[in-house]
C-alpha cells in the first residue's frame, strides 16, 4: 500500500471517528436536555437542535400526529417556508411524511421525483424544490406520535447512517414527548372539573387573582360573570342525578362553544358557573351575556339520549373591576350578588352590579 493510499485511508478513518464522536456527544447532550424539562415545546426544540447539529440539511421539521383526525401538524419547522408551514396540517397519509406516519416505517429517498408517494404541494408557490428526503417515525410502544423529516442535505446526499442516527434521536424524542404529554394531562386534571371539563373552583380563584392583578397593573378592566342554572333541582328530581350530571357536562360544552378564546369558564360548584372576561368592560360583558342567554334559549340538551330534548335558562350577574370592586374578593361578591338579584326577581335574565 502506498503512503498516499495509507494517508487517505487514515484520513477517512479519522473523519468517521470524528463523526461518531460528534454523534455521541450530541446524543449525550440531547439526553441531558430532555431530562430537565417536561414542557412539550422545549422538548420539541431540544430534539430539533440535536438534529441540526448532527445531520446537515437545508430544511427539517417535526410533525405531531393529531389522534382524532390522523392529520400531521407542523410543530417545529426550520425552512425558508417556515412561517407558511408552522401549524399547517397534512391530510392523513399524504406525502412521504404521511406515509411514514401511517406505516410506522422510516424512508430515505435520494430522488423524491421518482417516488409516487411524494406530494409536491408544499413546493408549489415557493422557490423551494424538494430533492431528497429522510423521514423517520416518532413511536412510543406501538403508537406513532409523529415524524421527523429532513429535506435536501448540504453534501452529496443522505446515507443510511443518517437514517439510523435520525431513528435513534426519534426514539429519545418519542419517550420525551410522551412524558411531556402525560405531565400536561396530569396538570390539566389538577385544574379541571371532572364533570364539565371546565376549570375547577380552585383554579378559577387563581385565575381571577391573576386577571385582577394584571388589570390593575396595566389600567385595564376585567369582568366577572356568575351563572346559576334556573330550577336545576327539578331536573335532578325528575330524571335523577345521572341525567343531571350529563346535563351539566353538556352545559360545560355549551359554554366553551359560546365564549371567546380569551375568556375563561369554570364550574363554581353544583349548577353554578363563572366566566372571567379579561380586558372587558361592563358594557362588553353585558353584550356577551345577552348573546349567551339568547343562544341558551335556542339550545336543546340531551338530544343524544332516549329522553325528550331539554332546554335550560340561567340567571347571570356581572361585576367589573375596578368599576364595581377594588380587589378580587369584592369582585366575586359583587358578581354573586348581581346574579341573586336575577334569581329572586325574574330568572332567565342578566343583571349588572
Amino acid at each position: 500500500m502506498t503512503s498516499r493510499n495509507c494517508t487517505s485511508r487514515n484520513s477517512g478513518m479519522l473523519a468517521a471517528l470524528r463523526r461518531r464522536n460528534d454523534e455521541l456527544e450530541t446524543m449525550v447532550e440531547l439526553g441531558k436536555a430532555l431530562t430537565v424539562t417536561l414542557e412539550l415545546n422545549e422538548v420539541l426544540n431540544a430534539v430539533m437542535t440535536s438534529v441540526c447539529q448532527t445531520i446537515k440539511a437545508s430544511t427539517w421539521s417535526l410533525l405531531l400526529l393529531d389522534e382524532r383526525s390522523q392529520e400531521l401538524i407542523f410543530e417545529v419547522v426550520v425552512s425558508p417556508a417556515a412561517e407558511r408551514l408552522k401549524g399547517k396540517r397534512l391530510p392523513a397519509g399524504q406525502g412521504i411524511a404521511g406515509w411514514v406516519a401511517a406505516h410506522g416505517q422510516a424512508l430515505l429517498l435520494q430522488d423524491v421525483q421518482q417516488d409516487g408517494r411524494f406530494c409536491a404541494e408544499h413546493d408549489r408557490g415557493s422557490f423551494f424544490a424538494t430533492r431528497s428526503i429522510a423521514c423517520v417515525p416518532l413511536k412510543s410502544a406501538d403508537c406513532t406520535l409523529g415524524v421527523i423529516e429532513l429535506i435536501n442535505p448540504f453534501d452529496e446526499g443522505f446515507v443510511e447512517d443518517d437514517l439510523l442516527l435520525l431513528a435513534t434521536i426519534a426514539d429519545f424524542a418519542a419517550i420525551a414527548i410522551e412524558n411531556a404529554r402525560n405531565y400536561q394531562r396530569i396538570q390539566q386534571l389538577v385544574i379541571t372539573d371532572d364533570l364539565t371539563g371546565l376549570y375547577n373552583s380552585r383554579h378559577m380563584a387563581r385565575l381571577i387573582e391573576i386577571e385582577v392583578e394584571r388589570a390593575g397593573r396595566y389600567n385595564k378592566e376585567v369582568s366577572l360573570v356568575f351563572i346559576d342554572l334556573d330550577f336545576f333541582k327539578t331536573v335532578n328530581d325528575t330524571y335523577g342525578h345521572l341525567i343531571g350530571s350529563r346535563l351539566l357536562g353538556e352545559f360545560g360544552d355549551f359554554l366553551r362553544e359560546n365564549i371567546r378564546k380569551v375568556d375563561f369558564a369554570a364550574r363554581y360548584g353544583g349548577d353554578e358557573f363563572v366566566l372571567i372576561l379579561p380586558e372587558t368592560s361592563k358594557a362588553g360583558a353585558l353584550i356577551l351575556c345577552n348573546h349567551l342567554l339568547a343562544a341558551l334559549r335556542q339550545h336543546h340538551f340531551l338530544v343524544k339520549t332516549n329522553l325528550p330534548p331539554a332546554q335550560l335558562t340561567a340567571s347571570l350577574g356581572i361585576a367589573t373591576f375596578p368599576e364595581d370592586a377594588a380587589n378580587k374578593d369584592d369582585l366575586v361578591a359583587k358578581a354573586d350578588q348581581a346574579m341573586y338579584v336575577v334569581k329572586v326577581n325574574s330568572r332567565n335574565a342578566v343583571h349588572c352590579a
